[in-house]
């Protein structure tokens, strides 16, 4: 880790050269159009620079460029083991850039510099490290045939894949997507969040210096309703990745369903339960995990723990710890490296999670700790991590997802009662429970309706684990070599000897 000092950061920032323009064949572009978005700092309100907003004019472009390269086959064609090579340089670069990345993730969406630098850069070299590594060790199939027939099963990339990621984790959700469609030889658009452009502009820069050819990987920074819809309606992409909300994953399927019933794969929202019984193995631990699952990333998660079920007969004594552990995520400025809980990504999401608190108290939730704004003497959108114990599941915020710190607790009395409230969401990202019963750990985590479940844990796995979601939390699965389904075709040759 770096011993860099809140002041060697902002020194940083101030002399930091931004790239805003996007990324098409090699290159930096202005959007066909020269419209440009300001990019305001959550950390302290400054102007980062002004993104190239593109529009359908740079949809058209890039994916007939995306096309045109997957065609030509310059590395669509390219041998496993050489793109391997190739992909494997490109995590190389991200971790030598590990600092500058780290900076432009907490300058765009606010996130804690230590976490940027100790989770985001590391996570997203990881991904693309561990698909390369991947590629070549992934084999087709021969049909168990007649001895005068041969049955062929092979995969081939889908072509041009379109990547709309998120403005929570930028770099790594952007790695998990490209990780495994670079690496099964497709060409890739990746539309980033609006929100927080940056990282993605200045990881086609470094890609290209890995030795992925121009027209790749291209980079289109814009909004979901101009350059965003007219990549999901594009005839011409074969497959459409998504992360984000529940909301425009709904509307990207009904995009694709009316142009060329692309694939269209979705990771979206969550509200997911974490469930302590009374027998866990370490109340304490519970509450300290309780506390992170719902304050770090400042509750900009999918999988943030904002539901906390408690069983009843220990409530008393554990919430107690829970507002303990709270104490150590208090909100501070995100390029000092002491601080856990950094700025929400802009003032019209500090808007959204404080509604999302007015509307606690209009139900009669109790607030217990947090609930105001803070730091406004930073320029930067900051919240006090907030909790609303005695809740039920029918409050908004039970059921709605906040995605900031806010945290719901509601109390439970029995194993059948922690799983229905549990199922009743119309999510189905992740859930945790905490016991020390094997048979209760293992008949509740069967039935909880999610795809991610951890036991005595929160936020647990690796690259080797798939994650995505049931229920209206998504389809496909990121992550393990589950994610290459994605981006490949699957053909059956039957040749007659």
């Amino acid at each position: 880790m770096t011993s860099l000092t809140r002041a060697d950061w902002e020194q940083r920032a101030q002399a930091l050269a931004i790239e805003c323009r996007a990324f098409v064949h090699g290159q930096p572009v202005d959007a066909v159009s020269g419209a440009t978005f300001d990019c305001i700092s959550p950390v302290d309100g400054r102007l980062l620079g002004k993104v190239a907003s593109c529009d359908l004019a740079d949809a058209e472009r890039a994916v007939a460029d995306a096309r045109a390269t997957f065609e030509s086959g310059v590395w669509s064609r390219l041998a496993p083991a050489e793109r391997k090579k190739i992909m494997i340089r490109f995590a190389d670069l991200l971790d030598a850039h590990a600092e500058e990345l780290a900076l432009l993730e907490t300058l765009d969406m606010g996130k804690p510099i230590s976490d940027a630098l100790s989770v985001d850069v590391p996570g997203a070299s990881r991904a693309i490290r561990w698909s390369g590594e991947a590629i070549d060790k992934i084999y087709d199939e021969v049909a168990a045939t007649p001895h005068n027939e041969l049955g062929l099963v092979t995969r081939e990339p889908v072509g041009v894949v379109a990547a709309i990621v998120p403005w929570n984790f930028p770099l790594i959700m952007t790695c998990w997507k490209l990780g495994p469609a670079l690496s099964t030889g497709n060409s890739v658009i990746v539309k980033p969040s609006e929100k927080s452009p940056l990282t993605a502009i200045r990881m086609a820069r470094l890609a290209i210096e890995a030795g992925i050819p121009a027209g790749v990987l291209n980079v289109l920074p814009g909004y979901g309703h101009t350059v965003g819809k007219a990549l999901a309606l594009h005839m011409d992409v074969d497959t459409l990745v998504f992360t984000g909300s529940t909301k425009i994953a709904k509307q990207l399927m009904i995009y694709a369903g009316e142009s060329n019933m692309k694939r269209v794969w979705l990771e979206a929202g969550g509200k997911s339960a974490n469930i302590v019984f009374a027998d866990a193995p370490c109340l304490k631990e519970a509450a300290a995990a309780a506390a992170a699952a719902i304050c770090f990333n400042q509750g900009e998660m999918c999988t943030a723990g904002s539901r906390l079920l408690v069983e009843r007969s220990i409530k008393d004594q554990f919430m107690p710890m829970v507002l303990e552990a709270m104490q150590e995520w208090q909100a501070g400025h995100a390029l000092d490296p002491a601080t856990r809980v950094g700025a929400l990504v802009d003032s019209q999401h500090l808007n959204a999670v404080l509604g999302y608190i007015e509307a606690g108290h209009a139900d009669k939730a109790k607030l217990v700790c947090g609930g105001k704004r803070t730091l406004e003497d930073t320029g930067g959108v900051y919240v006090e991590p907030t909790i609303f114990d005695d809740a039920h599941n029918d409050m908004r915020i039970a059921r709605e997802e906040i995605f900031g710190p806010v945290l719901t607790v509601i109390p439970f009395d029995s194993t059948e009662e922690a799983i229905r409230i549990a199922n009743d969401s119309i999510y189905g990202l992740a859930a945790a429970i905490w016991t020390s019963n094997l048979s209760r750990a293992h008949l509740t985590a069967k039935a909880l309706r999610v795809g991610s479940m951890w036991v005595n844990q929160y936020d647990g796995g690796d690259m080797t684990a798939p994650f995505g979601g049931f229920k209206q939390s998504g389809n496909g699965r990121d992550k393990s070599l589950h994610a290459f389904d994605k981006y490949t075709e699957i053909k059956a040759t039957w040749i007659k000897l």
